[in-house]
């Protein structure tokens, strides 16, 4: 599968056959693509993202940390077991 988006590659074989059976019809508009992400939003996105797992851990109790590894843990190795 190629890198395309499946709507515009889609809209890319209907547009064709649109063509091929009616070679009066107008052109098809161009392809509408969507915009890049903002850039500040990305990286205020990521600032907050690296220092958030790090807050939230310093707040947790030893148990209440050790309880979410355990259930994280257990929760690997029952996806584990599945896909064997």
């Amino acid at each position: 599968m190629s890198g395309k988006d499946p709507i515009v590659s889609a809209r890319q074989v209907l547009d064709h056959l649109i063509a091929k059976h009616d070679p009066e019809a107008s052109p098809p508009p161009k392809a509408i693509i969507p915009h890049a992400k903002d850039q500040k939003a990305q990286a205020a996105g990521k600032l907050g993202g690296l220092k958030g797992g790090k807050a939230r851990a310093a707040k947790l109790s030893s148990s209440k940390r050790k309880a979410i590894a355990s259930k994280a843990a257990k929760a690997r190795w029952t996806a584990n077991a599945k896909s064997e």
